[in-house]
Order: structure tokens, then C-alpha cells, then sequence
């Protein structure tokens, strides 16, 4: 149910990070791990299948929305996730360096 925006003392900008703020260019992420990440948490914290499931809400549409910032790897083997990781030349504006 909607809420009055009077009723909280605390009301903040909504940011995002850019896939070069948390992701190491040397290194690939299953979508699992892209999302701790996005939430500050280490990449293989170990979460309950609800928070998991959250989390890749979020991280799914983050990353369709940077798509251009990233590269795909296949899994590993079938019914395990693929990996990505930073498309090279992309620095922590989200831009390719020239």
C-alpha cells in the first residue's frame, strides 16, 4: 500500500553503481555473485534462497541496462550458471578508454 512521503524522516536519491565500481576486471561472475556485489556483500556470502532470489532482481535489469558494459562466458557445464565480467576498455564512468 503506498505511503505518504511525510511519514519518513529519511529519504535518499536512488544510485546505482557502474559494473567497473564493484567488478574486478581481471576476474568473471555468475549472475549469483553479481548480486552480492551490488549489495556490498562479498561474492560468495552465503545466503538464503530468498535473499538470493531478491538479489537477482535487482541484478538482472542492472546488468541488461549495462549490457554494453559487459562480456559473456558459457558455464561451466549444463544447469550451472555462465559468467560475465567487464567488457575491456570500460573504467569506472561505464566508458571504453580510448
Amino acid at each position: 500500500m503506498p505511503q505518504p512521503k511525510a511519514d519518513f524522516d529519511d529519504l535518499r536519491p536512488l544510485e546505482f553503481h557502474e559494473p567497473a565500481e564493484i567488478l574486478d576486471a581481471d576476474q568473471l561472475y555468475t549472475i549469483y555473485e553479481v548480486g552480492r556485489l551490488l549489495q556490498g556483500l562479498d561474492a560468495e556470502a552465503e545466503l538464503d534462497i530468498e535473499t538470493e532470489n531478491v538479489l537477482l532482481d535487482w541484478a538482472i535489469p542492472w546488468m541488461m541496462g549495462h549490457s554494453e558494459q559487459f562480456v559473456f562466458a558459457e558455464p561451466e557445464a549444463d544447469g550451472e550458471p555462465g559468467y560475465y565480467g567487464l567488457a575491456p576498455g570500460v573504467d569506472a564512468d561505464g566508458t571504453a578508454e580510448q
